[in-house]
């Protein structure tokens, strides 16, 4: 019998897609596993450059493969991960027992710090640079608000106010900053402000103003001084009311890295950094953390970040089955 002229066409078509299918399903499989992936990642702002660090350096070893990193902070990490929005939540704090509860596995990558900033016109900066600041200092500033002028954070008679800010996204910079206080972030006072840019912005463009950030907002990326027009505060760690050598690591980013490798700076604020998936991860997004455990680590310390010691990554590859 004769085909009707008009099935013909549909006859070819199909036939090409029957082709095209089937080229594709006999392509040479990848070497993560899952050709032409798209790994999705989000979170915190101080995973955030090094993040796109490492899916820059990934993407060049593995073309097949696409890293889409977004930052909003580790809540929204969290959030996105757990929800599946996301493949990978990048968190700025150690995982939760309830993250932990609802699934998630969090695994360490890399290290960094908390610190405290000021204008770099502030009333008082040499004192502050002098003497530092001691945990019961920034407990009055941002827990009790006993604390209102600068002379009554040096001990000195400047009336002129303080301006305290911190963060208004749910973050592992704030709530960090309120472990090392003892307190949770929901304390914490202060003119609320979004992101780590954001409050390193928000400092530089008030002279009284204090408040905290990660270390790579706090640090120029390309000098590793501190950022123009703000200035990191060094903490007075014992609280005698002077600065001894090892607690003088203000000055550079890499002053304060050493400082945070070497243990003389105290945890927290200085911090772990994590990645957290909901179930144990597979193909190109487990590829992908594995290679930030071993071949990515060699790409932090150039972005700001310190390295795992090697017992943290054996205990991040012995969680990721």
């Amino acid at each position: 019998m004769r085909q009707p002229k008009g099935l013909i066409l549909p006859a070819v078509i199909l036939v090409g897609l029957g082709w095209i299918l089937t080229l594709r399903s006999h392509r040479r499989p990848s070497q993560t596993g899952d050709p032409q992936a798209t790994v999705k990642v989000s979170g915190a702002w101080a995973l955030y450059p090094l993040v796109v660090r490492w899916a820059e350096e990934f993407q060049q070893q593995h073309p097949e493969v696409r890293v889409d990193v977004s930052a909003g902070g580790a809540g929204k990490g969290v959030t996105d991960a757990l929800t599946g929005l996301v493949d990978i939540g990048m968190v700025s704090r150690q995982i939760a027992a309830e993250e932990v509860k609802r699934g998630g596995i969090g695994v360490p990558v890399a290290q960094d710090v908390v610190l405290a900033v000021v204008n770099a016109q502030n009333p008082v900066r040499s004192k502050l640079l002098s003497q530092g600041l001691k945990r019961q200092t920034l407990l009055e500033l941002w827990i009790t608000g006993q604390i209102t002028t600068w002379g009554q954070v040096v001990g000195s008679p400047d009336r002129q106010q303080v301006h305290v800010y911190t963060r208004s996204d749910a973050c592992g910079a704030a709530e960090t900053w309120a472990q090392y206080l003892g307190q949770k972030q929901e304390r914490l006072r202060g003119v609320a402000v979004y992101s780590d840019p954001g409050l390193a912005e928000a400092i530089r463009r008030d002279a009284l103003g204090i408040g905290y950030c990660s270390l790579n907002y706090a640090f120029d990326m390309k000098t590793g001084r501190p950022l123009s027009g703000l200035q990191v505060v060094p903490l007075d760690v014992d609280g005698d009311g002077i600065l001894e050598p090892g607690e003088k690591v203000h000055g550079s980013r890499q002053a304060v890295l050493a400082a945070v490798k070497a243990g003389r700076y105290p945890t927290p604020p200085a911090r772990y950094l994590h990645f957290l998936t909901r179930g144990q991860p597979r193909g190109a997004v487990r590829e992908f953390i594995l290679w930030t455990l071993r071949e990515g680590q060699q790409y932090a310390a150039d972005v700001g970040y310190i390295p795992l010691p090697a017992a943290k990554v054996r205990e991040a590859l012995q969680k990721l089955r």
